[in-house]
């Protein structure tokens, strides 16, 4: 388990965390973003990657895990109640000279987040997740990796003010970014922090890869200002984002593009900003036409109307909505309007659902914090999801409860910690071979204990009077 916490950030931004997984030092990038190495977490090895055009520190090591049925899980401090952004980043570059791709799953908390699937070496995978926090961590685990090793180049979290990203579900819903686009960028290059604060990542619309932003209607021209615009409302996209646009001088804009996370229900918003003079006579209205859905057609948009002006940021967006994986759209000029349609740019999320995890979450963490210092306490995440911790077995319920404890021979010491007794399903429960003292507590509240193993501890007193009346069906080894 790696604590990071706002303190090893220096003051320029302690919303901030920059992990640099399987790096040596700490350093500043050429955007003023200050990488920490995670030369203290305690397991996996670090790798350098073999491919002669990375140049950028932070993605040029990583650190990676062996394919066992563990899972692996980096721990950082957030506030309570505050809603973040985290980013992970994975760039195989052959670092263990296989060229076996791996494939694993990604998870934060007890919640499945991805399945990490690499095809080539040099094809960088990007992981964004927008969440409430609602207790002091949060941890993000590497597990069940099929082909290859699991392995992470970088883990990011940055934090967002007010009410930025607000939804009504967002105690059981996180908000998994699928697409975050700046239409009319000038170059392939991304827009991020410094010119957005959040350092959110905004993919150019010039960007080529496969099934992104394809068949695109005859007509689309890039349009661009230096004029400032007001963004400061609702999500607050970069002013650098919102000067650029394209627009349908034909009277139509398409797109197709592929859809991670869904088919499914999802958030999604359009950017819009009057950044073209416009003559008196002018006017832009334009609807969004969506396959299979006209009822998004009613509403038209007309932005220096809907914005109260020219350079001022409009929003309009669906909270809730069911998108397909392969999503075709296309905003189609109104008959009374003068000009084509326009649009800066975009975000859709899907809803990912919150796994609450185990019920013995808060028991198994009072027994953990006792030995802050061991290595098998130091695992991370929920104990049961999305696998175990090595020393624990667990039901297979949507909650799941522990059921086995295996801690034998752990040169644990004192008394055995009460907040063993508080697993309700517990079946057993190996402590041999430790140097426990005191007497054997009451295990009255663990119903289903079968088997316990307190031998070669240095125990006194008697059993307890209520596991003397569990002895016909326990085996007890005192």
């Amino acid at each position: 388990m790696s604590w990071i916490k706002s303190s090893q950030v220096d003051a320029f931004d302690a919303c901030f965390v920059s992990l640099d997984c399987g790096g040596k030092v700490n350093f500043t990038d050429d955007l003023g973003l200050e990488w920490i190495s995670d030369n203290q977490f305690p397991y996996g090895e670090v790798a350098n990657i073999l491919l002669a055009n990375e140049t950028r520190k932070q993605y040029m090591t990583l650190r990676y895990f062996p394919a066992d049925n563990r899972k692996y899980c980096y721990t950082l401090e957030v506030k309570a109640r505050t809603r973040y952004l985290v980013r992970a980043s994975f760039l195989y570059g052959n670092f263990d000279n296989s060229n076996v791709y791996p494939k694993f799953d990604i998870a934060l908390g007890a919640t499945y987040w991805s399945t990490i699937v690499i095809s080539d070496a040099s094809t960088m995978e990007v992981r964004e997740l927008i969440f409430l926090a609602m207790a002091p961590t949060i941890s993000v685990c590497l597990s069940n990796a099929t082909t290859g090793q699991p392995f992470i180049s970088t883990l990011e979290l940055r934090q967002f003010n007010g009410s930025i990203y607000y939804t009504d579900h967002e105690t059981q819903f996180f908000l998994s970014v699928s697409a975050r686009i700046n239409f009319g960028a000038n170059s392939e290059d991304p827009v991020r922090y410094p010119d957005d604060p959040f350092d959110r990542i905004w993919v150019s619309d010039s960007l080529k890869k496969a099934n992104y932003l394809v068949d695109v209607a005859p007509g689309t021209k890039k349009v661009s200002t230096t004029m400032p615009i007001y963004v400061n409302r609702d999500e607050r996209p970069p002013v650098k984002v919102m000067q650029t646009a394209v627009v349908g001088t034909n009277g139509s804009l398409t797109y197709r593009l592929n859809l991670n996370g869904f088919p499914g229900f999802g958030w999604a918003v359009c950017y819009f900003a009057e950044i073209e003079d416009l003559s008196p006579t002018d006017s832009r209205i334009f609807r969004l036409v969506l396959p299979n859905m006209p009822e998004v057609s009613k509403a038209a948009v007309n932005i220096l109307e809907n914005a109260h002006g020219k350079y001022q940021l409009y929003e309009p967006g669906y909270p809730n909505i069911s998108l397909p994986f392969v999503f075709s759209f296309k905003f189609l000029k109104a008959t009374e309007s003068t000009r084509g349609p326009l649009l800066n740019a975009m975000e859709i999320n899907s809803y990912l659902e919150i796994n609450l995890g185990s019920l013995d979450m808060t028991a198994i963490i009072g027994l953990v914090s006792k030995y802050p210092l061991a290595n098998w306490a130091q695992e991370g995440g929920d104990p049961c999801l999305p696998v175990p911790w090595s020393w624990l077995r667990c039901s297979s319920d949507p909650q799941p409860r522990i059921t086995s404890i295996f801690l034998s021979g752990k040169n644990l010491t004192g008394n055995i910690p009460s907040d063993i007794t508080n697993l309700p399903s517990l079946i057993e429960l190996w402590l041999d071979g430790n140097s426990f003292t005191g007497p054997i507590p009451d295990f009255t509240g663990c119903t289903e204990l079968k088997i316990i193993h307190v031998e070669n501890n240095h125990l006194t007193g008697e059993l307890p009077s209520s596991l003397m009346i569990q002895l016909q069906s326990v085996t007890a080894f005192a």
